[in-house]
């Protein structure tokens, strides 16, 4: 069988053919805004002068690494900078190798993804949350154990301070949104926001993403979200047959990786530095992005899984625990190739083939991602022993010419490793997602 991979070496040699024109293009735009002294400033304030960290030892190396990162940050204040904002660029950019780099850029390009104006007043409520709010407890215990999500180290009164700031939080979003409903997993999505913008546009940022991205898992019901754990399992079979009939021998089904979608991996995550370039890929990207990401580390473990018993237990053990040091940027270019390849509306049917019962959707430009609630993880665990069974492989899943997808693997390769791997995935968003576009892609 052909790896899906073996074309990734034609597209960087096309990418490194053009990139001396792309360079001096680039130079150009960054001398017009270093000459008026905006881009350079910011970049050395993010930066500073002095040496930065480098996974490459060497000297020569590591200049080389802080010449690239600073050039990118030029590109992002470039983005952030024209008027009007190129978001375009700015989605390329949280794509592209690591990501929006710092915290302090993640607070500027963040509410540009999602389409927040940070002008606007944060919102408010005038009511005494606590004492009316169907779900101040739940959230309170939830909030409770997550001692974990803070920064090692943090003085307990300042975890405290922020632990508080997060229930807040949520209890104004579900106030302010009646149709949204709480679900165990939520608030660690929402501690990630708070950890890096702070308790006044995290409560924007997250209320942005709580009616778009996460709807699906807010749902009374678990349809839309057994709905997108169903991509899975088409997925891997898509990559490794021999993967996807092992995992279907053992009827692991796709419980194990229900924790990673409903909280954008936060909860599985121990280093934070992980999780926020998740969401810098997250945010930059389609809603179904996640179950993408989940199908590639099932992938990248392939021969783990099938060193494994063939039954439920051991796979399901095997794969809940995931491991801390995944080479995150191979995976996150992975995942980028796998979805242009392999665009939902192709798997559509046989994850909707797959799913017990019927659902409102079959595809995503019927997808509303509809505001929703999911219950919490215990009773989202006990609902799927009931309600998944044993996933039925399908012969008539849509493909394309094997021929149309190496040409798009060899494109998608290209804009990678030039920076520019969001372009395919956006365009994929509006054809997929017409009434998210309104929201999120101005």
């Amino acid at each position: 069988m052909l790896s899906l991979y073996s074309w990734r070496p034609l597209a960087l040699c096309v990418a490194r053919l053009a990139e001396p024109s792309a360079m001096v293009l680039l130079n150009r735009e960054v001398h017009k805004w270093s000459s008026r002294g905006k881009v350079i400033l910011a970049v050395n304030k993010v930066l500073g002068d002095g040496p930065t960290s480098s996974r490459w030892v060497g000297g020569s190396e590591k200049a080389d690494f802080n010449a690239k990162r600073k050039k990118k940050v030029a590109e992002i204040y470039q983005a952030l900078n024209s008027d009007p904002t190129d978001v375009a660029a700015l989605r390329r950019m949280a794509i592209s190798e690591g990501g929006l780099l710092t915290d302090e850029i993640r607070r500027k390009v963040w509410p540009k993804l999602l389409n927040v104006n940070t002008n606007d007043p944060p919102p408010i409520s005038g009511k005494d949350l606590r004492q009316i709010s169907k779900d101040y407890q739940q959230v309170l215990l939830d909030v409770r154990r997550s001692l974990r999500r803070f920064p090692p180290g943090m003085p307990d009164e300042q975890r405290e301070g922020l632990q508080e700031e997060l229930i807040d939080i949520i209890l104004l979003i579900l106030e302010r949104n009646p149709q949204l409903h709480y679900y165990q997993g939520y608030h660690d999505i929402v501690i990630t926001f708070l950890l890096v913008v702070g308790e006044r546009l995290a409560t924007s940022l997250v209320e942005k993403l709580s009616t778009h991205h996460l709807r699906d898992f807010m749902d009374p019901t678990m349809d839309n979200t057994r709905h997108i754990l169903n991509y899975l399992m088409p997925i891997i079979d898509q990559v490794n047959p021999e993967l996807h009939d092992f995992m279907q021998s053992a009827e692991v089904g796709t419980i194990f990786a229900l924790s990673w979608l409903i909280t954008w991996f936060g909860h599985v995550l121990s280093d934070f530095r992980h999780v926020v370039r998740l969401y810098d890929f997250f945010l930059a990207c389609h809603p179904l992005m996640p179950i993408y990401f989940a199908a590639v580390i099932v992938l990248y473990r392939e021969q783990e899984v099938l060193d494994c018993d063939c039954d439920m237990a051991s796979v399901h053990h095997l794969l809940s625990q995931i491991p801390q040091d995944l080479p995150y940027e191979t995976l996150i270019s992975r995942a980028g190739d796998l979805f242009v390849q392999f665009p939902p509306s192709e798997l559509a049917r046989e994850a909707a083939q797959q799913q017990a019962e019927r659902t409102a959707a079959s595809t995503f430009k019927d997808f509303e991602l509809a505001s929703a609630q999911q219950r919490p993880d215990m009773v989202l665990r006990q609902r799927f022993r009931g309600l998944l069974r044993p996933e039925t492989r399908t012969k008539d899943v849509l493909t394309k010419p094997r021929t149309n997808r190496f040409v798009k693997l060899a494109v998608m390769g290209l804009t990678v490793a030039l920076g520019a791997a969001a372009l395919a995935v956006v365009k994929s968003a509006l054809e997929w997602a017409p009434k998210f576009q309104l929201q999120l892609f101005p």
